[in-house]
């Protein structure tokens, strides 16, 4: 198909600001509606008429909102035509065109049931019938809307916001700064060799990998062993015994880089250079249109969101009656502020003169980086235990996701050098294996969501809200950048 269409329509557009917000809206109902969104590229053209929106100066949240109430009643479309032909989709047209679809969607559905509704929002082919077949499901009308509302909230910024900033910065003439390829290219090499060398390495040691075979053979030759060995195996009947292998190695091989790291990084002047090019390459990057993300981004890696947050999960858990897990979820959070705190002051790197009053604590490690880690990174591995082998790494690096945009608020504020976010990352990665490696023998019964569990999140999110309007003024001073 010639896309000669869409050009055609975004010049239309432009000619044409005030119809940008019908086009929002049409564009994420039709991307939403049943089959056809699989026929129109509802992705490319929301991504276009955002960037036009920010071009044209339209405000981010009219933007949000337009395609928020298409995505919504593309969904309510698609639920109300599921109810009106419940079993008949495979006997109308155009349904009766894609009859492996439904059934995809069916089994989707009957596995996640609500959940499919926030899953199909983002994820896979089934996407555009996950509202069709909730709807011939029967569905309730109240907990279908419930779903359909929440998962927009989430999908307007995921969809909008990437061309809604690159209209931005076309309108504002960012440039980007001297040795911009250099300093992301080696960037990105670094943090792909953390992840091929621990995430991959340490994900691929499950109970059904030789490695971890071979060495189970071993423990089972000595009593020694064999006791330690069932000591910290999983007492989960469906886990078959599981040794934490994966979670100890990965404890284990990020303490050894982190030590490895921290002798380079604070006892010689091997990554110096590399700490004041991309500490200069930001300081050009500096720009008003992208302060303000970065500054949400590094208020939300603060010690008190994230103590929140271990907080409302220990008492969810403990509530619930998970107190081991409860209890390491404690001793996480302390032992990362204890440590962080002991090193700054043991290496007492000085940080980057960028900011107008910089943190009085030293720089290595970054503290937002091995907070967020250990936060994100331990949420992961326990949304993980609950789904197969073959998946977890799908969610480490799904549910790992908010790490990336706190970090790189550190660098763009000019608050720590690369080589501290790499420290923290390190840092964070050992803390949550030992954690997760000590919960092992403690892990007996399946910690599924339940309403206790949304509700501690939607506290968490409002107070996060709350902390981000109340600290704005003072993070705006805070962080102005140093002339």
């Amino acid at each position: 198909m010639s896309n000669a269409w869409l050009t055609d329509l975004t010049a239309w557009l432009s000619a044409n600001p005030g119809w940008v917000s019908l086009a929002l809206f049409s564009t994420a109902f039709i991307e939403s509606l049943a089959i056809a969104g699989i026929i129109v590229p509802g992705v490319a053209l929301l991504f276009a008429i955002a960037a036009l929106a920010a071009q044209i100066g339209m405000p981010l949240m009219a933007v949000l909102l337009w395609a928020g109430m298409g995505a919504i009643a593309g969904d309510a479309l698609s639920f109300a035509i599921g109810r009106l032909f419940q079993g008949r989709l495979n006997s109308v047209w155009p349904l009766s065109r894609y009859p492996k679809l439904i059934v995809k969607g069916e089994r989707f559905f009957h596995r996640h049931g609500g959940k499919s509704i926030i899953i199909g929002r983002f994820v896979g082919p089934v996407r555009p019938v996950i509202p069709l077949i909730a709807g011939a499901l029967m569905m309730s009308w109240r907990r279908f809307l419930a779903f359909n509302i929440g998962s927009a909230i989430a999908w307007a910024p995921a969809y909008i916001l990437p061309g809604f900033l690159v209209g931005s910065a076309l309108s504002s003439k960012v440039q980007l700064p001297a040795h911009a390829y250099l300093v992301t290219a080696v960037s990105i090499a670094t943090l792909a060799a953390i992840y091929l060398v621990i995430f991959r390495f340490q994900l691929g040691l499950g109970d059904n990998s030789r490695a971890y075979i071979w060495l189970q053979q071993r423990m089972a030759q000595y009593e020694t062993t064999h006791r330690f060995w069932r000591l910290y195996s999983n007492e989960r009947p469906a886990q078959a015994s599981e040794f934490p292998l994966a979670s100890l190695m990965l404890a284990l091989g990020t303490l050894a880089l982190f030590i490895l790291w921290g002798q380079l990084a604070t006892m010689t002047d091997v990554i110096e250079p590399f700490d004041q090019l991309v500490m200069q390459w930001f300081s050009d990057l500096r720009q008003p249109l992208l302060d303000a993300p970065a500054i949400v981004a590094t208020l939300l890696g603060d010690p008190p969101v994230l103590t929140a947050a271990a907080v409302l999960a220990c008492l969810a858990l403990a509530f619930r009656g998970h107190y081991a897990a409860a209890i390491h979820i404690v001793l996480a959070a302390v032992i990362t502020a204890v440590l962080v705190t002991i090193l700054k002051a043991a290496f007492g790197i000085d940080r980057p003169d960028q900011v107008v009053n910089p943190p009085s604590s030293g720089s290595f490690p970054s503290g937002h980086t091995t907070g967020i880690t250990v936060f994100v990174t331990l949420l992961a591995s326990f949304v993980a235990a609950e789904t197969r082998n073959s998946k977890r790494w799908q969610t480490y690096m799904l549910v790992s996701l908010p790490l990336i945009p706190v970090a790189i608020s550190r660098l763009y504020l000019g608050v720590h050098w690369f080589s501290d976010i790499v420290g923290g990352l390190l840092l964070g990665l050992a803390i949550t294996g030992a954690t997760r490696a000590s919960f092992s023998r403690f892990d007996r019964v399946p910690i599924a969501p339940d309403i206790l569990t949304v509700s501690a999140a939607l506290i968490w999110l409002a107070f996060c809200g709350g902390y981000v309007w109340v600290m704005w003024p003072e993070a705006i001073q805070h962080y102005a950048h140093s002339p």
